[in-house]
C-alpha cells in the first residue's frame, strides 16, 4: 500500500512524538510498504495559529499524490486528524491538552475568558469531527485513550509504542540513577532532585536532555546543595542515551500524568528498574510496584528518595526487578503495531 503519515511538527523540536512517527514509517516499510511522512508546521501562539494549522490540514489534498492513489492516511497528533481522506486512521500520541485535562491550570495558556472558552469549544469540535471520521482509532496509551473517551465520547484501542532505540542490554548495574526527557515542568526533574536531596547517602544521578527549564533545574541543584552529585549532560546522541541506560542501576521517571513515555520502554529493554508515581499516566501501565520497578504512592521527595536509595543499595533486588520488566517491553513490538493500523483498512 502507499501510506501517508501525517505529523504535526514543531520545526526543530524533537522528542518523543517524532520517534513515534519515525518508528512507524521505519516499520511500515519493513512490512514492505510505501510510506512518506507528511508533516505541516505547527504553532499554538498567537491563539488563532491553532485553529489555522487545523484549517491547513483540512484544505490539503492527499487522496493521491502524482497521480497515484494515497491508500492509507495514518494521523498521529493534533491537528492532523482535520486532514480529509477516504480511509483515515489514527494513532493518537496526544490531543492539545491545553484544552482538556490542563485546561485552567499552570500547564495551559487558555483560561475562562470568553474567547478561550470559544476557542476550547471550536479545538474539541475539530477533534471530534476529525477523529470521528477516522475508519479506527488507536491510542498510544489507556491514559491517551481514557483522555478521548472522557472529553469526547470517542472510543480508542490503546496501542503502545515500541521503542526505535537499539544496543540495549544489561551490561552493568552501576550505582547511579538515569533519566532522559525534554526538560520542562510536567517531566518534573525537580522532584528528582529534591528527593536526591532528602537522602542522607551520597545518592547520584545523571539527567540527560536539554528544554526551558535547563537552567532552573541547574540552579536547584546548587540551591539544594547536590550539584557536584547531578550531571547535566544536554542532549546526547542515541549512543550515547544507550550507554547510560545499559550501565545504570536504576532510571527515574516521574513526570505528570504523561501520555505514554518511552522512558519505562527503554529501561524495561535494558533491563532497569523504573521508580515512578502514582500519578504519573502512561508509565503507570507498564511499572509493577516491587515487581519491575517502585511506585511512590505520592509526589514526594522523601518517599522517593527512599525508593531510589533502597535500589542503590541493593544491587541484586535492582537486576531481578529489571530484569522482569525486560518481559513486558519484549511484548511491545512495531510487528504488532503494523498488523493492527492495517487490519480495518478497505484496501
Amino acid at each position: 500500500m502507499r501510506i501517508a503519515i501525517c505529523a504535526a511538527q514543531v520545526p526543530f523540536a524533537r522528542g518523543g512524538a517524532e520517534i513515534h512517527v519515525e518508528g512507524l514509517r521505519d516499520a511500515l516499510v519493513s512490512a514492505g510498504h510505501e510510506v512518506e511522512t507528511v508533516a505541516l508546521p505547527f504553532k499554538w501562539y498567537p491563539q488563532s495559529s491553532l485553529l489555522k494549522s487545523a484549517l491547513a490540514w483540512r484544505m490539503i489534498d492527499i487522496t493521491e499524490s502524482d497521480g497515484r492513489a494515497i491508500d492509507l492516511v495514518i494521523c498521529t497528533k493534533f491537528p492532523s486528524w482535520a486532514v480529509r481522506h477516504p480511509n483515515k486512521v489514527a494513532w493518537i500520541i496526544h490531543q492539545y491538552r491545553q484544552a482538556y485535562d490542563w485546561f485552567g491550570t499552570e500547564h495551559s495558556d487558555l483560561t475562562g475568558t470568553p474567547d478561550d472558552l470559544a476557542l476550547r469549544r471550536r479545538i474539541q469540535r475539530i477533534d471530534a469531527r476529525g477523529l470521528g471520521e477516522c475508519r479506527a482509532r488507536y491510542a498510544n496509551s489507556r491514559n491517551t485513550a481514557g483522555r478521548l473517551e472522557r472529553y469526547n465520547g470517542l472510543h480508542a484501542e490503546p496501542l503502545h509504542v515500541p521503542i526505535q532505540l537499539t544496543g540495549l542490554a544489561p551490561v552493568a548495574y552501576e550505582p547511579f540513577i538515569f533519566t532522559v526527557s525534554r526538560l520542562d515542568r510536567t517531566k518534573r526533574i525537580d522532584l528528582l532532585l529534591r528527593s536526591i536531596a532528602s537522602t542522607d547517602e551520597p545518592v547520584s544521578a545523571v539527567i540527560a536532555g536539554d528544554g526551558p527549564e535547563g537552567p532552573n533545574l541547574r540552579r536547584l541543584a546548587g540551591d539544594l546543595g547536590i550539584d557536584d552529585r547531578v550531571t547535566f549532560t544536554g542532549r546526547l546522541s542515541d549512543a550515547e542515551v544507550v550507554d547510560y541506560y545499559n550501565r545504570c542501576r536504576v532510571v527515574y521517571y516521574g513526570p505528570l500524568d504523561e501520555d505514554f513515555g518511552l522512558v519505562t520502554v527503554e529501561a524495561f529493554t535494558a533491563a532497569k528498574p523504573v521508580v515512578t508515581v502514582a500519578d504519573s499516566g502512561g508509565p503507570m501501565e507498564l511499572v509493577c510496584h516491587e515487581k519491575n520497578g517502585l511506585v511512590a504512592a505520592q509526589p514526594e521527595p522523601v518517599e522517593i528518595g527512599r525508593l531510589l536509595s533502597r535500589l542503590l543499595d541493593d544491587r541484586v533486588e535492582a537486576e531481578q526487578l529489571g530484569l522482569e520488566g525486560k518481559s513486558v517491553a519484549d511484548a511491545i513490538t512495531w510487528e504488532r503495531v503494523v498488523d493492527k493500523l492495517l487490519e480495518t483498512t478497505s484496501v
